[in-house]
């Protein structure tokens, strides 16, 4: 349901939940929520914004998500969160010092969690936030614990460097990574339990 021009008003400087679960294999992390998003409780829910799309292009969901089913995440071993939590209509509107909070309450929540594969959608956000100046897009060479750090593109629409091919491109990278170390941890398991039951 789109919000009336009042709820978005109102949705400025408010926060929205995070989606989380047990045992994720990647937490997507956006830069903040949007106005969109805080008027109806949705991650990357206004229209225009590639985060879905991208998400079943690339291969990590079955089928094309709408905001609203973001509860279902989860189950598929995903989940959101964001480097600042206050709504903006846009990301520029944060300060430099919100998003070095931002970032260190975000290892926090990292530390906690322990997905996989923490990955960041924004590469300026990720700059700031973590003070890696000279950090790519791709895999980061310094992780938070055991969680890997990923930096992908940001979806927003307002992001005219990547179109949404590019974009789910930048993802399926990200998913055929976690799948191969999600298949090579299911074959060491294996190769673990033939041994166990041959020396047994």
């Amino acid at each position: 349901m789109k919000p009336t021009p009042e709820q978005l008003r109102a949705a400025q400087d408010t926060t929205i939940a995070d989606v989380t679960g047990p045992n994720l294999k990647v937490l997507f992390c956006g830069i903040n929520p949007g106005l969109w998003s805080g008027a109806t409780g949705h991650h990357f829910a206004r229209p225009g914004n590639r985060f879905w799309p991208a998400l079943h292009r690339s291969g990590f969901t079955p089928r094309l998500l709408r905001p609203e089913e973001q509860g279902e995440l989860p189950a598929l071993g995903l989940g959101i969160t964001n480097v600042a939590p206050r709504t903006t209509a846009k990301a520029d509107e944060l300060t430099a010092e919100e998003l070095r909070e931002g970032g260190a309450a975000l290892t926090a929540r990292v530390l906690r969690l322990r997905p996989r594969v923490l990955a960041v959608l924004g590469i300026g956000a990720y700059r700031t936030a973590f003070g890696r100046r000279k950090a790519a897009i791709g895999r980061q060479p310094e992780g938070i614990g055991d969680t890997e750090v990923w930096v992908l593109p940001n979806p927003s629409g307002l992001n005219a460097h990547y179109t949404l091919d590019a974009l789910a491109e930048e993802f399926r990278v990200l998913r055929e990574a976690v799948d191969a170390h999600e298949g090579s941890t299911a074959s060491s398991s294996a190769a673990s339990r033939t041994g166990s039951a041959t020396t047994s």
